[in-house]
């Protein structure tokens, strides 16, 4: 959909990708670009394709084929990819200069998620885990929680996880457990995020981390903590383990980690969910930053994409509360209605031409 700007998503390399996931993906792009408030509609592409298995060379050139062959419909005004499962930067940066070739000029605002010396902004590397934090914050101001020593379980040590966890830890929270694709690791007094970041980084297994007891992927989920932040795959809480649920609150940071009939119990024990939908967001915000700076080519400091940041998700926070208590629905159902009928003002708007 573009009644509210051009189609924005991420570019996923991966051995099960399908037409239909790509379709789903994109109108969800939509409803989540329209939640958060920016100019843009969804979009979502992939390649059916193993990135692990390519040569560097053979990734390189895989990528520009598929740039050449998507050129005559991407672009600033158009379609602007980014990266998502299986791409990252450099990925990002070969589609852009590609495009800037067959063009004849530079391209910057071609993708975003680029590295900063290709036209890239600060803090976009973190963008989808410090919006985390800033939802994790509005979440216990809406309800009176202290933030200090408030607990914490993040499922999922990678480049969302590890930066919520490392923020929230800053922030004066106690994270108490973190997990990888195997295993993850707690301490009830409080885990040295920081000393755990190297995991993150070489991708070495939680498991073999000091500083506290080992723990199943299912033993995290079900930890009697203030705040849960599953931020790994999808479907990771569901029917058959949803009761031994036991956090106060549940802030989605991966895409789907909670199935439709989990989120109804959820509901019904009294545990409140930002859904996916909102809470990690904070990636097409800023990615939304990098195109607005690569337009003007002007570029911000840190600060200031931290701090745009901050007011656009925590605006989008309280939206989304003002509709679920107006229409008495949960945040899911909220973010849907508020995400919909902004699509549906700008559509009736518009109109329909001849």
């Amino acid at each position: 959909n573009l009644a509210r700007g051009p189609a924005k998503g991420g570019l996923r390399y991966n051995l099960n990708v399908s037409l239909d996931e790509v379709r789903a993906l994109a109108m969800w792009m939509t409803w989540k670009s329209a939640v958060v408030n920016i100019p843009y509609g969804g979009a979502k592409g992939g390649v059916i394709v193993n990135p692990k298995q390519l040569s560097a060379r053979e990734l390189e050139n895989l990528t520009r084929r598929y740039a050449t062959e998507i050129s005559i419909i991407i672009g600033p005004n158009e379609d602007i990819p980014a990266p998502d499962m299986g791409t990252d930067a450099q990925v990002m940066a070969w589609i852009m200069d590609t495009i800037s070739m067959h063009r004849g000029y530079t391209e910057a605002g071609v993708v975003t998620g680029k590295p900063v010396s290709a036209g890239g902004t600060l803090g976009r590397a973190e963008a989808t885990g410090r919006g985390l934090l800033y939802i994790v914050q509005e979440t216990a101001r809406q309800f009176g929680v202290p933030l200090q020593g408030a607990t914490v379980a993040v499922q999922g040590f990678g480049s969302v996880g590890a930066v919520a966890a490392q923020l929230l830890a800053r922030a004066g929270a106690k994270v108490v457990a973190v997990s990888d694709s195997g295993r993850g690791i707690y301490n009830e007094q409080g885990l040295d995020v920081d000393a755990l970041m190297p995991c993150s980084k070489d991708r070495s297994p939680l498991s073999e981390a000091p500083g506290g007891d080992h723990v199943t992927n299912g033993e995290l989920l079900a930890l009697p903590v203030d705040f849960l932040v599953p931020a790994a795959l999808e479907g990771q809480i569901h029917e058959r383990n949803v009761d031994s649920v036991r956090a106060r609150f549940i802030v989605e940071g991966a895409n789907g980690p909670t199935t439709p009939e989990a989120d109804a119990i959820l509901a019904d024990k009294g545990i409140f969910v930002v859904p996916d939908i909102l809470a990690n967001a904070g990636g097409v915000i800023v990615s939304y930053f990098e195109w607005v700076q690569d337009l003007q080519f002007y570029f911000w400091e840190e600060g200031e994409v931290n701090d745009r940041l901050h007011r656009v998700i925590t605006r989008a926070f309280r939206d989304v509360v003002a509709m679920a208590e107006q229409r008495g629905v949960s945040l899911r159902e909220a973010a849907m209605l508020l995400g919909v009928s902004r699509v549906v003002e700008a559509t009736r708007v518009r109109g329909i031409y001849p």
